[in-house]
């Protein structure tokens, strides 16, 4: 089923909308959050919770780009469960990694998952990310968004794994400029 008919079937409180949104989407938002939690069982509740929370985010909004409406709710789902779960551990977890690589252009001290709830900094990453080439925005997006591996996001791009370090690292001094420049942190 087309995207748009599901959204209006939750807009018309359907509840085939989200049985039609689980068939389309149940990988994909497990995807998302196994990559996040590193465990099935949360990953499942994450995504049934995220189906929850787009029954009642739907409407008033009304997402013109469905995946990416799941994925930032599944995403935030699977940030929060994890924190939750690390609350007093933390190490070297590519989720705790990708995370503290953002921290260095974050200067203020504060943590990416709290600057990141602020909408102007989000705006700012976003016009940040749509003056790069394409495979850069692809790669920065898989790891700070998604939080692949780099080996993951090498072997997906066909690519290898230093240059995903190499245009990671000069994307995120790039960032760091940048958010300076635009006076965000």
């Amino acid at each position: 089923m087309e995207d748009e008919k599901i959204v209006q079937l939750i807009w018309d409180r359907n509840e085939n909308g989200i049985n039609e949104l689980s068939e389309k989407y149940d990988r994909y938002c497990f995807c998302i959050s196994e990559r996040i939690v590193h465990d099935e069982e949360d990953a499942k509740e994450c995504v049934n919770d995220t189906w929850l929370r787009t029954w009642n985010t739907i409407p008033p909004s009304r997402p013109s780009v469905l995946s990416t409406f799941l994925a930032k709710i599944v995403r935030n789902l699977s940030l929060n469960r994890y924190r939750d779960m690390h609350a007093l551990k933390r190490g070297g977890s590519s989720v705790n990694i990708a995370i503290e690589e953002l921290n260095e252009c974050i200067t203020d001290g504060k943590t990416v998952e709290k600057d990141m709830e602020y909408k102007l900094l989000t705006e700012s990453i976003e016009d940040f990310l749509w003056k790069q080439t394409k495979r850069n925005r692809t790669v920065f997006l898989k790891r700070y968004f998604y939080v692949m591996d780099i080996k993951e996001i090498a072997e997906e791009l066909d690519i290898k794994e230093g240059t995903v370090k190499s245009i990671l690292s000069r994307m995120r001094k790039k960032l760091a400029v940048w958010l300076e420049k635009e006076a965000v942190v």
